[in-house]
């Protein structure tokens, strides 16, 4: 570049969805969530919690956008930080080096960020499980990061393939992690009963011994299918 850009690039005011709002996606199934929104929204498969029994959490987008190896914006999150945030990092997908270790996700926790979400690494697992606070990364490496920027905090930004505004809300678990756009958000909480009935309905029916979906039996039968046997 001819002149180098700001250390940090930061818009301080979003709107974030209300306490109420976020309440009704708490235990909500990741899965669910897809079903909801045709199919996708779920970050790229090698973003998973670190601690499996410290996956599930519910919060408002924080975003940040950090360069390769470094994690000055992620700081700055930290700083920017309110109690319900789940501060959700695009990292390139940079695997060489940690942006987050057991410090960071301490200050978090101490902030009241329900989780961290990392297109990127962490470091330092032993001490993350100890701290209790859902984060989700690639995976570990010791190696660590710099922190001289240049970044973004509360833009809107790409992570794990999928575009991640401030102010949306993220959803973890064991499966992996979902994002629910702030305009789809009322829309998908209203559909999660019904995709849990319908899902308890076919479970229910598996129980009982059916090996295959009533449709595929009709589409069998039906003129869709042509047999050559």
């Amino acid at each position: 570049m001819i002149k180098d850009p700001p250390l940090l690039t930061i818009k301080r005011t979003f709107k974030r969805p209300s306490a109420a709002l976020l309440a009704r996606f708490k235990g909500a199934q990741t899965g669910h969530l897809v079903d909801a929104m045709e199919g996708r929204g779920a970050l790229a498969h090698v973003i998973k919690p670190i601690d499996p029994e410290r996956a599930h959490f519910v919060g408002a987008a924080l975003t940040c956008e950090t360069g390769p190896s470094d994690n000055l914006a992620i700081l700055a999150a930290l700083a920017l930080a309110e109690p319900g945030d789940a501060i959700v990092v695009a990292g390139d997908a940079f695997t060489a080096t940690a942006v987050v270790g057991d410090n960071v996700a301490m200050m978090a926790k101490n902030k009241g960020v329900t989780a961290i979400v990392i297109d990127g690494m962490a470091r330092d697992k032993d001490g993350i499980v100890g701290v209790g606070l859902p984060l989700f990364a690639h995976g570990i490496t010791p190696n660590s990061c710099v922190k001289t920027g240049p970044g973004t905090v509360g833009l809107p930004v790409v992570a794990g393939g999928v575009a991640v505004a401030p102010g949306d809300v993220v959803v973890g678990d064991r499966d992996g992690v979902v994002i629910v756009p702030a305009a789809l958000a009322e829309h998908v909480a209203g559909q999660l009963d019904e995709i849990r009935r319908l899902e308890e309905e076919m479970q229910g029916k598996i129980r009982k011994g059916m090996t295959h979906p009533d449709a595929i039996a009709a589409l069998l039968k039906s003129d869709r299918v042509r047999y050559v046997d």
